[in-house]
């Protein structure tokens, strides 16, 4: 665990109250573990960020972007605010190793769960700023982590689902809609796995995997927008 000033130093602010950083860092599951630990876990920052995250984005997007349509707006916000990438940002600024987690999450670093508890801790993190000094730090840090990520967002589409990018492309190339079909089903009822490919026409694009229907078709169409180029 390093020292919360380098944490300081990471976020680009020194807290006035130094708990507030630090419950930023406190993890639920850490506190199981450790019941006499003096300080709460981070749900409640996290509540409080998510809001400030919400429309300090909004503010920037409704002020930017004047003539874009409300349904674009969502859309992007969307991109900006999504756990994948408050994970990533997360993970670029090296916030993992100042959490407090309980063992078991510790060793688990590569599931679903690291990510949506990376992408809290941004949240907590925003909550925690703004509770310290308002709103001005929250928005600086914002913007130097999270909005800087728009133009590439923007440039490369990202705002759009896989499932609606295919389609997309596929109808203006191809004047066809794609379908999807079950290849197959593997794992017991409680953690079934299912593989679903991705046809234009009778051509199978691509073929994609996850614990949903759902899940495996925006993984299939992510692959073939890769596959062709998209």
């Amino acid at each position: 665990m390093r020292e919360l000033a380098a944490l300081e130093k990471i976020v680009g602010l020194e807290f006035k109250n130094k708990n507030l950083i630090k419950q930023a860092m406190v993890h639920r599951s850490y506190l199981n573990e450790h019941p006499e630990f003096e300080i709460h876990h981070n749900e409640r920052l996290e509540f409080l960020g998510d809001a400030v995250l919400e429309i300090i984005v909004t503010e920037h997007l409704f002020h930017h972007y004047p003539d874009t349509p409300e349904g674009d707006l969502t859309n992007w916000r969307a991109s900006l605010v999504n756990a994948k990438m408050l994970a990533k940002v997360a993970q670029e600024l090296g916030v993992e190793e100042f959490l407090y987690l309980s063992k078991g999450e510790a060793k688990d670093k590569d599931s679903k769960a690291r990510q949506y508890i990376l992408a809290n801790t941004i949240e907590a993190i925003i909550g925690a700023m703004y509770l310290d000094q308002g709103i001005e730090p929250a928005k600086q840090f914002i913007g130097v982590n999270i909005l800087n990520h728009l133009e590439y967002i923007l440039s490369n589409e990202l705002y759009l689902d896989p499932k609606s990018k295919f389609q997309e492309r596929a109808q203006e190339q191809y004047k066809v809609t794609p379908h999807y079909k079950i290849l197959s089903e593997t794992g017991p009822d409680h953690a079934k796995i299912f593989e679903v490919g991705v046809y234009l026409s009778d051509e199978l694009v691509a073929k994609g995997k996850g614990s949903s229907k759902q899940e495996a078709q925006v993984d299939a169409a992510a692959k073939a927008v890769k596959e062709k180029g998209w």
